[in-house]
């Protein structure tokens, strides 16, 4: 009919998200089945037992799934339970809503639903979702046998003032239906709702309150459930969740182990994410306790599958890992000063997950250096671990393994097994295996079997191992060269005053360089011109100049382009010596004040050994020791002497 109006149903069915919904029989020719709309109140018949729902379902948040254990570890008993579970069965008898009021991440929705179950098995349960109408509801309980339980997990986000939320005289009907209203709060939500209007029926709630810290009893309880049960979860908990609570430690760990995880992305914190992820590699490693920020930052570099760390500064990625997420936890604990540990949820997850790479050959050189230098860590047992490490990497076939096996035999004093782990990386093409082994070989004498490998590191630009590769074959040369002076060749006996002169043999180099002479091999000439600038023979040295010139020697023509036949004045080599100082050059600085002390006394060479020792030359500590020790100051010398020492310089023996 045009003009009539649709009848209301007097049962008005809720949805989740459509608020009150009329039901009408007809409009118009179009017919509508009431109950058919998503988020309608389902069936009372229907609704599971409270001693058959799901925690999760309902809104206990999940830890770590642990093969071969629930999903959620068993329950651990809190002080509060007995009013808890008293206020349950007071409930049960009259109906009337419970609420359990506190903090994030403290329980609340696990303890109200262990009170539930214990106390209300065999009550039907009703978990609406956030918005529902909740006005229809009695109508719907009315003349039922059936005892109900309402569950409001976040009750703020189910209280109204007349749209269907949970009002005083709502509570009244379910009450009178001896309907039990089970609900939980933070402490946050429950004072900004005391004071609106839709806050009323917090009135007449029994409130029992739960603290996010565990008592001395409870934990003793937690750790007497995790030794029964031998639930690694709880085993954790009780090793290292703090004052956040046992809780807040097993609930947030996950969530926080998957954002440091997608952070490694580098839209994201790559670099925050890789500094944690070298402090967490050293706990890996054994290295549990505080933690240099400097190793972090070095160790932190390594990672070459993160990528994007330059678009994030040091700056904000040290912020971002030192962050308290929820106001309880953090990626990166402070120990003490400058100082930190990767937080130790993070530590006990990495053992149970596998997406993390094992821990890489760099980062294990790093944590055997930090052990062998602080006491607080047993480098034997750090050794042991990484030994195990890297032979396993060694079976999978990296290569660079073997060569971490050698340092780290070497660095234990097994000289045998290091040369056999060196040997077996040198054959895979690992030089700096090859220079290391090089190096074992010369040093026990064995320079020929040195050779090749000490040439095969050089040419990948090991210049150590090029050093003592030339040594070795300057020391070959000399018995060669040797061997073709004593046979009849000039030319030998030339080479081979040019190395004696070298190493400052000049005794040696001038008869090599006579015998050539006297064979007449012309190219002899700038080698005997050198011996006689270094005998102040300068006339003799310009005519060797001269000939050695006039054959092409360009050496020989840029030394004579500038001799002069008088000595070098003092003025001069001054001023040679301070423009060389002024340039950088450490030895030209102490070498100034040997030329002041010689012409003026200490007082004016001081400054200059003193300027040299700080340009890094062992030289200038040498030379103030001495000065102490000339003015009587033992105490003073003898320091200077350990400062030489230190940079290499030979001193006096100081016990004599």
């Amino acid at each position: 009919m045009e003009n009539e109006q649709p009848r209301r149903s007097e049962n008005v069915i809720s949805g989740g998200s459509l608020g009150s919904v009329v039901q009408a029989e007809t409009i118009g020719a179009v017919t509508l089945h009431p109950g058919g709309f998503p988020g309608a109140i389902p069936d009372p018949a229907g609704w599971p037992l409270a001693g058959d729902v799901d925690p999760i379902a309902l809104g206990v948040r999940p830890t770590h799934r642990v093969g071969g254990y629930p999903p959620l570890p068993p329950y651990v008993i809190r002080d509060r339970d007995t009013e808890l579970n008293s206020t349950v069965t007071q409930a049960r008898l009259r109906g009337g809503l419970m609420l359990l009021l506190g903090e994030p991440f403290t329980g609340k929705s696990r303890s109200a639903l262990e009170a539930m179950a214990g106390e209300l098995a065999d009550f039907r349960t009703f978990a609406p979702a956030r918005g529902t109408d909740l006005r229809g509801l009695p109508a719907l309980l009315q003349g039922r046998p059936d005892r109900y339980v309402l569950w409001l997990d976040d009750l703020d986000g189910y209280l109204g003032d007349g749209d269907g939320g949970l009002e005083p005289r709502l509570l009244a009907q379910l009450t009178a239906l001896r309907v039990v209203v089970i609900a939980t709060m933070r402490e946050d939500a429950y004072d900004a709702c005391r004071n609106e209007p839709r806050g009323r029926v917090l009135d007449l709630a029994h409130t029992v309150e739960l603290g996010r810290e565990w008592s001395p009893a409870e934990r003793q309880r937690l750790a007497t459930t995790a030794e029964h049960t031998a639930d690694p979860r709880l085993l954790d908990a009780v090793a290292s969740s703090g004052p956040e609570g046992a809780p807040a430690y097993l609930t947030l760990s996950p969530l926080l182990w998957d954002e440091w995880w997608r952070a490694r992305r580098a839209d994201r914190h790559p670099r925050g994410h890789a500094l944690v992820r070298a402090a967490l590699d050293l706990a890996r490693c054994g290295l549990t306790g505080p933690l240099p920020m400097d190793l972090l930052l070095k160790v932190h570099e390594g990672y070459a599958d993160v990528t994007g760390m330059d678009r994030e500064s040091i700056e904000d990625a040290r912020a971002w890992a030192v962050e308290r997420r929820h106001g309880l936890l953090r990626l990166l604990d402070r120990v003490t000063g400058d100082t930190w540990r990767a937080a130790p949820f993070l530590v006990e997850t990495a053992a149970r997950r596998d997406e993390l790479p094992a821990v890489d050959g760099q980062v294990w050189g790093c944590a055997l250096e930090a052990a062998r230098t602080d006491e607080a860590y047993d480098y034997g047992e750090v050794a042991a671990e990484a030994r195990a490490a890297f032979e396993r990497a060694a079976e999978a076939g990296d290569s660079s393994a073997l060569h971490n096996l050698g340092v780290l035999s070497e660095s234990l004093g097994e000289e045998a097994e290091a040369e056999q782990w060196f040997r077996r990386a040198a054959e895979t093409g690992q030089t700096q295996s090859a220079g290391r082994l090089g190096w074992m070989l010369a040093e026990r004498g064995d320079g020929k079997a040195a050779e090749p490998y000490l040439e095969s590191a050089a040419e990948a630009g090991d210049a150590e191992a090029a050093t003592l590769l030339g040594k070795l074959l300057r020391a070959r040369a000399e018995h060669w060269l040797t061997v073709g002076r004593k046979g009849g060749s000039a030319e030998a006996a030339y080479i081979l005053g040019d190395l004696l002169f070298g190493r400052r043999d000049e005794d040696g180099a001038i008869d090599s360089y006579l015998e050539a002479e006297r064979a007449g091999y012309a190219p002899v000439a700038a080698g005997v011109a050198a011996a006689n600038l270094l005998w102040n023979e300068q006339e003799s040295a310009r005519v060797w100049l001269r000939r050695a010139m006039d054959a092409g020697d360009a050496w020989a023509a840029e030394v004579l382009k500038h001799h002069s036949t008088r000595s070098e004045s003092v003025g001069d080599a001054a001023e040679n010596f301070r423009d060389g100082a002024d340039e950088g050059r450490a030895m030209h600085a102490t070498n100034l004040g040997v030329l002041l002390e010689t012409h003026n006394g200490a007082e004016g060479a001081r400054d200059w050994y003193l300027k040299g020792y700080e340009m890094g030359d062992a030289y200038g500590a040498f030379r103030l020791a001495e000065l102490h020790k000339k003015d009587g100051d033992e105490a003073e010398a003898a320091a200077w002497y350990r400062k030489a020492a230190a940079l290499g310089h030979p001193v006096p023996d100081q016990s004599k």
